[in-house]
């Protein structure tokens, strides 16, 4: 009697591209720091200027960190695909920070002790690791090509400031002519990235980290700033 042929094995399902499973997997973290009563109103116009202003000397803090990094990790084959300079925020930042808080706007300037621990996190993933320092990396910059817009139109119709210009030049890519492929590069940049599953599994992890970090800050202002007078 011939023996039956066995069963072939169901072929297995495409995994996901790694940038749809960071964001899938870090969505509930994203959510909790957006949704923030520090954000919900400063995004329903009911907080002063000033705290606006306390919020952009926060990330003033959070981006010297990811850009300091950009010279040591430039030949990086994980970290330095992504340090594009069209990207750079610094510059912008001190630029509204100038315009906010006049020529002296570093004078006495300190960040929360919320922003403190963010900033020391990613210029620790930036010496030491560089997966970590691609979740703080796409954490950032992709949502300030994203939701950072809504910020920026928030912040001109509620303070006055010229549109695009001083006051809002940090959410304002000028060397970027098409935010969506851009954001679509960066994301095939993700989906590749050359590292194995346990590495990228740690990379999702900190991603969220970077999340509850930002979201701290978010909490700390809201306590500065729980609602204008």
């Amino acid at each position: 009697m011939e023996a039956s042929s066995p069963t072939p094995p169901a072929p297995s399902a495409p995994s996901a591209p790694f940038s749809t499973v960071i964001r899938t997997a870090s969505h509930a973290q994203h959510t909790e720091a957006e949704n923030s009563s520090f954000m919900s109103d400063l995004l329903g116009g009911r907080l002063g200027v000033r705290a606006y202003r306390r919020y952009t000397e926060q990330l003033w803090f959070v981006y010297r960190a990811l850009e300091d990094a950009s010279g040591p990790l430039a030949d990086d084959p994980v970290a330095g695909p992504f340090l594009r300079p069209e990207l750079a925020r610094t510059a912008a930042l001190e630029r509204d920070l100038a315009h906010l808080g006049g020529p002296s706007w570093r004078t006495g300037l300190t960040p929360l002790p919320a922003t403190a621990a963010y900033a020391d996190r990613v210029a620790a993933c930036a010496r030491d690791w560089p997966g970590g320092f691609v979740a703080h990396h796409y954490t950032r910059y992709l949502g300030d090509l994203s939701g950072g817009q809504i910020i920026r139109g928030t912040a001109e119709k509620t303070w006055g400031f010229a549109r695009k210009g001083d006051g809002v030049r940090f959410y304002v890519f000028e060397d970027i002519a098409n935010p969506a492929a851009f954001k679509r590069e960066y994301r095939a940049l993700l989906d590749a990235l050359p590292v194995d599953d346990l590495e990228k599994q740690r990379v999702v992890e900190e991603c969220k980290r970077a999340f509850r970090l930002n979201g701290a800050v978010f909490r700390e202002l809201g306590e500065q700033f729980p609602l204008s007078a």
